[in-house]
């Protein structure tokens, strides 16, 4: 595998830090700026909403630049939007430098993926594209719980500038390694991909994404709060916990990536109903500790074991748009992002408390669940067309149907 591979990933790492690490920052943010801890979750979702606009936007726009270029240009902005967060005076500045940091991020997300196949012989595609994906698994595992151990020695900026500083050594790294040729795509192709995506099980796709994701994040997004106000947990043992769930996430990309290719909508039934089950749980045995320690693993888990099929079935649904497909897929994941903290922290304004934000994250996931079913009705009740000789109409069969299932 090549090194700029790995160094491309390693930009994944920083910056995937900073998408997730707010989760365990929130208190002692929301003292810092005079604000609710509801309101300091805002913040994850104005993230989210630059993710959103950013994917598909900035997908296009670096189509015909020098990967390297795109690359370290996103990572320069990224940069600068952590400094002016981490010397915020007040809430406004620091959620305008969220919104940029999430733009960039959403840039660099688009480009690495097109660099990593770009250097790698089609056999070795998938494994260059799983390094990548395991930065952002890292990021949760290592870089959310080190934040917050070192947001609990010094304060949240210090995460912003520990950020900064490791996506600075990413920024070098990619200047020294990654090649400087110029991307393959050309703003003609842009309307061949839109005509791609014109297929209603692939926007249905992206709906089960948000809920998936949304899913998983708001109870993430309010763990650290969740744990201390109602569990019992020792401020002290949050990084521990949040560490435990990436290790079920990490448990669960495993599992997923080998059951995905197989049966992509029976591995999302199994982790949305997962999901839905171990949220309701959580909800309802909030106070007892050690349940709460196995259903914080649990929950990463299930939450993650769904991620290589909703990241690959969008392909298999439009081949004809590799481009769009995938940044408009992470704006997916990132609506899901936005809209499910948003709804944890009216609940918990509502005054139903912490607790309340699992059961949030079960209800998205219930419908997911229905989304899949819907999936699976359309993709066995579907048309089946046949190709005359010498056509160009793709072959849709009933065993392929089922393996997509």
């Amino acid at each position: 595998m090549p090194p700029a591979v790995y160094i491309v990933g390693l930009g994944i790492f920083t910056q995937g830090t900073s998408e997730f690490m707010l989760s365990g920052l929130l208190p002692g943010m929301a003292d810092d700026l005079g604000v609710s801890i509801p309101d300091a979750g805002l913040l994850i979702s104005a993230f989210a909403v630059g993710m959103v606009v950013g994917a598909p936007l900035l997908a296009v726009a670096t189509l015909g630049w020098p990967r390297r270029t795109a690359l370290v240009s996103v990572q320069a902005a990224f940069v600068a939007a952590h400094v002016v967060g981490a010397l915020a005076p007040g809430y406004t500045v620091l959620f305008v430098s969220r919104i940029v940091s999430a733009l960039a991020y959403a840039g660099y997300w688009g480009v690495s993926v097109a660099t990593v196949v770009a250097l790698v012989p089609a056999a070795a595609k998938a494994r260059a594209i799983a390094v990548v994906g395991c930065g952002l698994t890292l990021a949760t595992i290592v870089g959310v719980p080190a934040g917050t151990v070192l947001s609990q020695y010094s304060d949240w900026r210090a995460a912003f500038w520990a950020v900064a500083a490791a996506t600075v050594v990413s920024l070098v790294g990619t200047l020294l390694v990654v090649p400087g040729g110029r991307g393959e795509g050309e703003r003609l192709s842009v309307r061949a991909e839109l005509r791609g995506m014109a297929r209603p099980q692939l926007w249905l796709s992206y709906a089960i994404t948000a809920f998936a994701f949304g899913a998983v994040i708001v109870t993430f997004s309010y763990l650290a709060s969740l744990l201390t106000e109602v569990s019992g947990v020792a401020e002290g043992w949050v990084p521990a916990m949040l560490a435990l769930f990436g290790v079920g996430g990490m448990v669960g990309i495993v599992i997923g990536g080998r059951t995905a290719e197989a049966r992509p909508l029976g591995t999302l039934g199994v982790g949305l109903g997962g999901l839905a089950l171990f949220s309701a749980l959580l909800a309802l045995a909030a106070h007892v500790t050690t349940v709460v320690i196995a259903l914080v693993f649990l929950l990463g888990l299930v939450g993650y074991v769904t991620n290589p099929a909703l990241q690959s079935r969008v392909f298999t649904l439009a081949p004809g748009a590799p481009t769009l497909v995938g940044a408009t897929n992470t704006a997916a994941f990132n609506v899901g992002n936005t809209v499910a903290p948003l709804l944890g922290g009216l609940t918990i304004d509502a005054g139903f408390g912490y607790a309340s934000v699992a059961w949030v994250g079960a209800a998205l996931a219930a419908a997911g669940v229905a989304g899949v079913l819907w999936a699976a009705y359309l993709q066995r009740s579907g048309p089946k067309r046949v190709p005359t000789p010498g056509s160009r109409t793709t072959v849709i069969t009933r065993e392929t149907a089922k393996a997509e299932a």
